[in-house]
């Protein structure tokens, strides 16, 4: 009890005082009460943080469990009765954490790439086959004009290949030079090689992400990359061909084209499937059909990605160490049968694949 200046009691102050004591004693015993369990807890989803479930027993992940359900009862109470802001934030901590261990994936980086590679893409691929179909269509549509009109007038060759690209072979170079470019037999030397391996993987990469990336607006944009690289493929083959080099440019692009067309086919299918999601969303809002069929593009993404990859390695070692055309085809044809194999055989009858087709 307090005495005022004007020489009233205060009871207000000592009632506050008196709160406030109790509220401290409440919350200590509350702490005091089920401490041990918190700390038990928090002990099991250290180890777990830092070996996975896998590191506790059987008789560890059913404490786990239950002591996750009770931290959050005592977190609940805890807000309930308004213990100290302290205590608050410890709980609700401790029940975030293990939320994570118990509900959260339990898998590694290695499982989840396995499984991406097992499944997710295999899957993703089979499910997409009308974008696949638009994206190598726009690619042989385009291989066929450009092939068909500089066979018919070489001066096309210059309006659909970049000079940086063409690279001193045009259709003003002679049929022994063009050649030297897919056997190397003139010498060229190896860092004229590299760099020029690695502008057409530099260059092949930009293609692939503004084709998945354009594809959002209506598809348009990726049909139209993909059918204009189609044409500087027609282009070069057409150029060949009239020096009496077709075999010899089929072998040489094959060893390292098979992967990197269909790598831009496949990324033009990816950016289709967000394409039709804005134009034909069907039961869906946009923003929906959108977000659904982008969990597939991604994969498609990926897919041409790791592509690319396989094929730039190929084209800086294999197509300069085998120079022999038969065995350009074999090697070129037979990665193009590996990526069909896994693709259409890969992940099938698992569980995945019958929820995504439900």
């Amino acid at each position: 009890m307090d005495i005022g200046i004007d020489g009233r009691v205060d009871t207000g102050g000592a009632a506050n005082v008196g709160a406030v004591q109790n509220d401290t004693l409440r919350s200590a015993r509350f702490r005091l009460e089920r401490e041990a369990h918190w700390r038990q807890l928090d002990e099991l989803v250290t180890r777990a943080e830092k070996g996975g479930t896998a590191a506790l027993g059987y008789d560890e992940v059913r404490n786990l469990a239950a002591g996750y359900r009770q931290a959050m009862n005592s977190l609940s109470v805890a807000r309930d009765i308004s213990l100290d802001r302290a205590l608050i934030a410890y709980l609700e901590s401790l029940c975030a954490r293990a939320y994570l261990v118990v509900y959260a994936p339990q898998e590694s980086l290695g499982g989840l790439t396995a499984r991406l590679l097992l499944q997710g893409i295999p899957q993703a691929v089979r499910r997409s086959a009308l974008p696949l179909f638009i994206g190598f269509l726009a690619l042989i549509l385009g291989a066929a004009a450009g092939y068909k009109l500089c066979q018919n007038d070489p001066s096309w060759f210059y309006t659909f290949v970049p000079p940086e690209l063409a690279d001193q072979r045009t259709p003003d170079a002679s049929a022994d030079y063009l050649r030297s470019t897919i056997y190397g037999d003139e010498g060229h030397d190896s860092d004229r090689l590299a760099a020029f391996s690695a502008f057409l993987f530099s260059h092949n990469t930009t293609i692939v992400i503004l084709i998945f990336t354009l594809g959002i607006f209506v598809s348009v944009p990726s049909f139209i990359l993909t059918f204009y690289n189609g044409l500087i493929l027609g282009a070069f083959f057409a150029m060949f061909a009239r020096r009496g080099l077709g075999y010899d440019v089929f072998a040489w692009l094959s060893i390292h084209g098979v992967t990197e067309l269909a790598a831009i086919a496949i990324a033009c299918a990816g950016g289709a499937r967000l394409g039709l999601a804005v134009l034909l969303p069907g039961a869906r809002t946009r923003k929906e059909a959108l977000r659904h069929q982008a969990h597939d593009a991604v994969k498609l993404a990926i897919l041409a990605a790791l592509m690319l990859i396989v094929a730039a390695i190929i084209e800086g070692f294999l197509r300069q160490l085998i120079q022999d055309p038969f065995w350009r085809i074999v090697i070129g044809w037979g990665m193009g049968v590996f990526w069909m194999s896994w693709l259409l055989l890969a992940g099938r009858g698992s569980k995945t694949s019958r929820e995504a087709a439900r």
